[in-house]
């Protein structure tokens, strides 16, 4: 199959479109054909090597993480799923091998969930990692509750947007850290927009005078120090992007695939409570200049690659294992 993969870390040059190995589908996984994958920050973090001492890669490393598609092929075991059901998943390993961009990829059950039917398949794509990092953090980790006000870094970006609607939908009032050009839209996601830089944390005293119950890191550094300075007394704090959080007394967090969160995040989609903002989408084989573009950051949501096929038809590729009838 064709797909995207590198031998070595490095920049986006070690980025190749070519042949790459077919994925196997083991018992308790789908075979999926590949509509949309969306990156992540994360991606160009493991091309250029900065998560080795997290993930154990075998090269050649095929990157992504999030997908939309159909599956073509369930595993033996697996009734969960039938050839032609439309998916979406955060299909990440225990290593850096075969990921998403690419054909076809062999999905583990636990990284899967139906696809939202009022979503694009690109919009389908930029939902599993985003979506599931925001819904962890703010029901799992923080906790947030209705009436109270929680503070998002980065609020138009994949994560941020993503948590401003969710923080909303559970009833909160949300403060959201933007760049000027990104307020309206933050005012769009239910968010009340604040500018970055000097004087943040003065701004938003003025707008929360007794501090904010629950901080949500997603850049780190000053971003973190900020947030720190900002709760109120029994404020809580989380940060994906910054493991110095445990010095405010804050918990860091490395999202989870589940299958039952990635679920009820298809379900609020269908129900309007979130939407996912796609501001750019590259072909399969331009995957390098997407990973460009969100290397150089400040990005409106989300940025996906696309899979052109000529036929619609959920069909396995020839030469994969096949159960008997």
């Amino acid at each position: 199959m064709k797909g995207i993969s590198y031998t070595s870390y490095g920049g986006p040059e070690v980025l190749a479109y070519g042949e790459v190995r077919d994925p196997k589908v083991g018992p308790d996984s789908v075979l999926v054909k590949v509509r949309a994958a969306a990156v992540n920050p994360v991606d160009w973090k493991c091309r250029e090597g900065h998560m080795d001492r997290m993930l154990e890669p075998a090269f050649p490393v095929v990157p992504g993480w999030d997908v939309s598609g159909v599956v073509v092929q369930p595993g033996v075991s697996v009734t969960e799923f039938a050839v032609g059901d439309e998916v979406i998943g955060y299909v990440r390993e225990d290593l850096l091998s075969r990921g998403t961009f690419a054909e076809y990829v062999a999905a583990p059950l636990r990284t899967l969930a139906r696809k939202p039917r009022n979503l694009s398949w690109e919009e389908a794509a930029g939902l599993p990692l985003v979506g599931l990092t925001a819904y962890q953090v703010l029901i799992k980790v923080l906790q947030v509750k209705r009436g109270e006000t929680v503070l998002v870094h980065a609020a138009a970006g994949g994560v941020g947007s993503i948590a401003v609607q969710l923080a909303r939908h559970l009833g909160a009032r949300v403060i959201g850290t933007a760049s000027g050009h990104n307020h309206d839209f933050v005012r769009g996601l239910g968010g009340e927009p604040v500018e970055y830089g000097d004087g943040l944390t003065e701004r938003v005293r003025g707008m929360a005078p007794e501090g904010v119950d629950a901080a949500f890191d997603t850049v780190g550094g000053e971003a973190l120090r900020a947030s720190a300075n900002l709760l109120a007394p029994e404020g809580r704090l989380v940060s994906i992007a910054d493991p110095d959080v445990f010095d405010y007394g804050g918990r860091y967090y490395f999202v989870r695939p589940d299958a039952e969160d990635l679920l009820r995040l298809s379900e609020l989609a269908e129900e309007g409570a979130v939407s996912v903002h796609v501001s750019q989408t590259f072909p399969l084989e331009r995957a390098a200049d997407a990973h460009r573009l969100s290397q150089e950051g400040g990005t409106r949501g989300k940025i996906v690659v696309t899979v052109d096929w000529d036929t619609e038809e959920a069909v396995a590729p020839e030469g994969l294992w096949q159960a008997a009838d």
